[in-house]
């Protein structure tokens, strides 16, 4: 079945993306056509504009790649299609703009098609998604194409199973049949499907009927009942699915896999997809050498200010937990005294957040130099390092010190699940208005269960707005 899903997860993926590169060609085509042929006519460059045509293209694979913007293509109504289709087509304009600037050719390019461009692009892409979803839900569903399934359930539950299969967004199956396992329902419908067999029948009929796959829901059966099922349908070749009924409750990262030998169900809140973490653990090595370099660059001037400032090392090092556990040390410029760890104790009572974090804004243990690298986050550059080792990404939550830790609940620790970052969701919301322990744990969460690469790069950019500004770094 995993291979069933995935082959149609290609199928989607693959046909959205050739939807959105056929819509930027046309729309590109159209707009050169309807600038330089309808409302001025003249001679234009075919090689340059082919160029840019080009351009516009890789834009296209790239947002598809990285930003993952038609993960829950099936669940967007129209409204929220239309948003997204609005947002995909300005990125695509603003990266075009970027892209034009940087190789010095902007001024060759008319204006006027970048908006006809963002017009035309537009309309096509959302009444090309549309149709797309619509030939999928009403006309493949039905055809002779889709997967066709089989239900079996029993009474009591009937009507909730098929409700919610009909409610699936899933585009390549299609319910044909019910089987109602404990009670003769034979001839009835339920929510527009048929119930054509009981228990008594149930394999005499299936032999006969047109389906591809069996949804097996039986709560309360013998296993060794299913187990006889399975087998059965497995003969005739059939695809069973059985349903594991342990949370009620829904859970996309459910997955059935082999471990030693043993069929397990693995369960999860929220897995990462490995293409696209994979893409980020490179962002992160990128940055990491762009950050080090800096780093090095500032290092002399910062380390001559620290000692002239207050005795002690340059560098500070400090056990930090990292993801789900890990201990690793974290290396920051200084910016306290050498007694800083101690009169923590002292400074409890002064602290300014309610929960396991310490912050003071008038921090006595900070050094003069100290101040001016945190209000600059200068203090923070040698954590470069921690994320070119691996300790550490770009972006994600912020690792809490031992003492800290060892008074986290279950709740608490599932912000560790993730590799902390240097910045976070948290960090570039005013991290110097936020009072709260408990705030910083929902923002970590929201991080954590809404992730994605444009998130990533989303945080970034507004990383480097906050830090000029000097903004939530007091």
């Amino acid at each position: 079945m995993e291979n069933i899903r995935r082959k149609n997860k290609m199928i989607e993926t693959y046909s959205i993306l050739l939807i959105d590169i056929l819509g930027v060609v046309i729309s590109y085509a159209l707009s050169l056509f309807i600038r330089f042929h309808i409302i001025h006519y003249e001679n234009y460059p075919r090689q340059f504009h082919l160029m840019v045509g080009t351009y516009i293209v890789v834009l296209c694979l790239l947002y598809n790649m990285f930003l993952d913007a038609n993960r829950n293509f099936f669940t967007r109504g129209y409204y929220q299609e239309f948003y997204y289709t609005v947002r995909y087509t300005l990125i695509l304009v603003v990266g075009l703009v970027v892209v034009l600037y940087l190789t010095q050719q902007a001024y060759e390019f008319s204006r006027s098609v970048y908006g006809i461009f963002a017009i035309l692009n537009t309309l096509f892409t959302y009444v090309a998604h549309m149709v797309f979803k619509k030939i999928l839900w009403k006309y493949y569903r039905k055809s002779t194409s889709a997967e066709k399934m089989l239900v079996i359930t029993k009474d009591f539950m009937a009507e909730e199973v098929i409700g919610n299969l009909l409610k699936g967004k899933e585009w390549y199956y299609d319910i044909t049949a019910v089987v109602v396992y404990d009670v003769n329902r034979i001839g009835e419908i339920i929510k527009a499907v048929p119930v054509v067999a009981a228990k008594d029948n149930l394999y005499e009929k299936v032999v006969q009927m047109m389906v591809d796959e069996v949804f097996i829901c039986l709560p309360g059966v013998p296993v060794i009942e299913i187990r006889d099922m399975v087998q059965r349908f497995e003969e005739m070749g059939l695809t069973c699915h059985y349903n594991v009924d342990l949370f009620r409750r829904a859970n996309p990262n459910t997955y059935v896999q082999q471990m030693a030998g043993y069929s397990v169900i693995s369960f999860a809140l929220k897995t990462m997809d490995s293409r696209r973490m994979l893409i980020k653990r490179l962002i992160d090595i990128l940055g990491a050498l762009v950050g080090l370099f800096l780093t090095a660059l500032l290092t002399p001037f910062v380390a001559l200010a620290i000692k002239i400032d207050s005795p002690g090392p340059v560098f500070f090092s400090q056990t930090r937990i990292g993801k789900n556990g890990r201990r690793f040390k974290i290396w920051k410029f200084r910016s306290m005294y050498l007694d800083a760890e101690e009169r923590k104790k002292e400074l409890q009572a002064k602290n300014e957040m309610n929960g396991l974090m310490f912050k003071m804004e008038d921090d006595p243990r900070v050094t003069k130099v100290g101040r001016f690298l945190r209000r600059t986050s200068i203090d923070e550059t040698p954590q470069f390092l921690n994320i070119l080792i691996g300790n550490m990404s770009l972006v994600g939550t912020r690792p809490p010190t031992e003492d800290e830790f060892e008074q986290y609940s279950g709740y608490y620790r599932r912000r560790m699940s993730i590799t902390p970052g240097l910045t976070g969701l948290w960090q570039v919301s005013g991290r110097s208005d936020i009072q709260d322990f408990e705030e910083i744990v929902k923002m970590d969460l929201e991080y954590i269960d809404n992730w994605s690469l444009g998130l990533d790069i989303k945080i970034l950019f507004m990383t480097v707005f906050v830090v000029l500004r000097r903004k939530g770094s007091k």
